[in-house]
């Protein structure tokens, strides 16, 4: 059967714009599509573009009500999110430019804007034609979960698709899960003037962060006044007087103005009618095996839509390998081994491989090397000496995991992510580092397992003891 094109790429997000781009470039025939009128997706336009823009505004806010820690005394007149906000667009308007349709029609891809789906195995359709291709690849990223919570829809609330279009600031914000996303916007919001309250399911922030690292963030977040209701969760909400009453399961009553709900995400599958595809479903997403095939191989899937790691990065390295086995052989298998992440919250909370209890659970050769900030020069130096840098590894200097908290916690933690992909021992991280600079928290850490293992080994100890006094004794 004659097909029109090599690859239809469905989602105009992260990993379909790295599939396309990627694929006309190799000279292959492709198509894009995208449900709304913009390329970028998610990230460019309601996660990591906005919320990280939001985020350094609010921080210039916070250093500014901190600065006579320094001897620098100033007032901090007026807060205007709006003008925040406008910071925001701009960011988002300049990296458009990078993911316009004009640079990906210059590149070869055909864009169609519109909302589509599967009649067959082999043919998608969109706007009265149907598009047959050797392979397609399904992109189409996720939304917002929406927790069964009574009255909340009628009394409105936020997500991440629509807090960037906030015309005010509310003056009490309540947060609707205490993930990387509800502590990110939470702090931001906070710092911009809201009163913050986090409403937590577990006894915990960032449950699937390590909880000592999580600790230290919670630590600040109340230190700087955010309310946080551990083990609660949301019940009923109403309207009353023009603000927002809303009730736990543990009887708090919050009176606020705005509600944000950070409750994790859902595949966007719905209207594509996999079904006719021969495309699974399950609990997370599309059903996808190692070379990210469905259970049709000849249509892929990639990033949110298939559950995993919903992180922009990890996206495009998905499409990395999807392209490769679309276009080509299907050979290559993704191996999420060494996948790092980070919170950008202040502190900044990063992570790459197991969790001191899962590395326990696997292994009975742990060693946690773990270095306070509050011990870099560096960092005292910015007043930043708030957390830490715990590297996980067995006995034989393999690296298995690490969890910084702490300044630039998200940059320092490519050095470990670099040295567990090349599969290097942890004393390849005590390098010269220079001085005086954040990394050698990285460096200070992993120098502990020869500390450790030193001061576990008596017969060495006194063999050095016996032999310096022996030197002395003749010298």
């Amino acid at each position: 059967m004659a097909v029109d094109y090599d690859l239809v790429v469905i989602g105009g997000g992260s990993a379909g714009l790295v599939v396309a781009s990627a694929g006309a470039q190799l000279k292959a025939k492709v198509v894009l599509i995208e449900k709304e009128p913009k390329l970028g997706g998610d990230c460019l336009h309601y996660g990591c573009v906005p919320s990280k823009s939001l985020i350094h505004a609010a921080r210039v806010a916070y250093d500014v009500k901190q600065a006579d820690r320094f001897g620098i005394y100033t007032q901090l007149q007026e807060i205007k999110l709006t003008e925040a906000l406008n910071h925001v667009h701009q960011v988002i308007d300049t990296i458009q430019h990078h993911d316009s349709v004009e640079r990906f029609e210059s590149l070869g891809v055909e864009v169609i804007f519109g909302s589509g789906q599967f009649s067959d195995p082999k043919t998608f359709t969109i706007n009265g034609r149907q598009l047959k291709a050797r392979n397609f690849v399904i992109a189409t990223g996720s939304h917002p979960a929406l927790p069964p919570i009574s009255g909340l829809q009628p009394a409105g609330y936020l997500t991440n698709m629509n807090v960037f279009k906030l015309q005010a600031r509310p003056a009490a914000l309540a947060v609707i899960g205490a993930g990387p996303i509800g502590c990110e916007l939470g702090q931001a919001f906070h710092r911009l003037g809201s009163e913050v309250t986090l409403i937590s399911s577990r006894d915990q922030i960032m449950p699937k962060e390590d909880p000592e690292a999580a600790a230290v963030v919670q630590q600040q977040l109340e230190a700087e006044g955010i309310r946080i209701l551990y083990g609660q969760r949301a019940e009923k909400v109403e309207v009353i007087d023009g603000r927002k009453h809303l009730w736990t399961n543990q009887g708090e009553h919050l009176v606020v103005d705005e509600i944000l709900l950070s409750t994790g995400q859902v595949p966007n599958v719905d209207s594509l009618n996999l079904q006719a595809a021969a495309v699974e479903v399950g609990k997370e997403g599309i059903k996808v095996n190692e070379k990210l095939q469905t259970t049709n191989p000849n249509i892929y899937a990639a990033g949110d839509v298939i559950g995993g790691y919903q992180f922009t990065h990890v996206a495009g390295y998905e499409a990395a390998v999807v392209l490769q086995n679309a276009l080509f052989l299907p050979t290559k298998k993704a191996d999420y081994r060494v996948i790092p992440w980070a919170t950008f919250t202040e502190p900044e909370l990063a992570r790459v491989g197991l969790t001191e209890a899962e590395a326990r659970s696997r292994y009975d050769d742990v060693y946690v090397l773990k270095q306070a900030f509050s011990g870099v020069d560096r960092a005292l130096a910015e007043a930043a000496g708030l957390g830490f840098a715990k590297i996980i590894t067995r006995s034989n200097g393999d690296i298995l995991g690490a969890h910084i908290v702490g300044p630039a916690a998200g940059e320092l933690i490519h050095e470990v992510v670099l040295a567990m992909s090349q599969n290097l021992k942890v004393d390849a991280l005590t390098g010269i580092h220079v001085y005086p600079t954040l990394a050698e928290v990285t460096s200070k850490a992993a120098l502990q397992l020869k500390k450790q293992k030193y001061a576990e080994n008596d017969f060495l100890q006194n063999f050095l003891q016996k032999f310096f006094e022996f030197r002395r004794s003749v010298a």
